[in-house]
């Protein structure tokens, strides 16, 4: 299985929204970490942005498990997707700023979300989800990774100045 062809079935579309929602733990637990981990050293719009990272990413996870939910399929185990996910998608390094590692989380979701929808209208299955609900999601979510990675950007930019 994998983003980069059209999705076939229902049982591979809910495998897949499975890797966002572990996808979106991982981004969500990485912010709220960080966020905490600057308690008290007087950057406040870095903290608030990764606090409001953390409840957009949990906003994501449920809108997706909503998705999972209207789909006439079984569910992978977590754990097995777990491990897709962290093989794929999590980075080996630990970045050493905040904002190099938030950025490099909101652009491998902004990428995920982008391959999926690809993969999703390139598809010409049937779902037992509304496919023009389903794409807006995705769509939507893709967006807010997008907004994300460009207030990231500009956070790096502020404090470069």
């Amino acid at each position: 299985m994998s983003v980069g062809k059209p999705v076939s079935s229902d049982h591979e579309l809910a495998r897949l929204l499975q890797i966002g929602v572990v996808l979106e733990e991982v981004v969500e637990a990485r912010a709220a970490r960080h966020a905490e981990e600057l308690v008290g050293e007087g950057n406040t719009a870095v903290r608030q942005f990764l606090k409001e990272a953390s409840a957009e990413s949990a906003e994501h996870r449920r809108q997706l498990e909503g998705l999972i939910d209207d789909l006439d399929a079984e569910t992978v185990p977590f754990e097995e997707i777990k491990m897709l996910v962290e093989a794929r998608y999590e980075s080996d390094t630990d970045f050493d700023d905040v904002l190099y590692d938030q950025l490099c989380n909101e652009e491998t979701a902004y990428k995920f979300y982008d391959d999926l929808i690809e993969a999703i209208t390139g598809s010409d299955a049937s779902f037992s989800v509304n496919r023009e609900r389903l794409l807006r999601v995705l769509g939507e979510i893709r967006e807010e990774e997008a907004d994300g990675v460009q207030d990231v950007t500009e956070l790096m930019e502020e404090g470069a100045t």
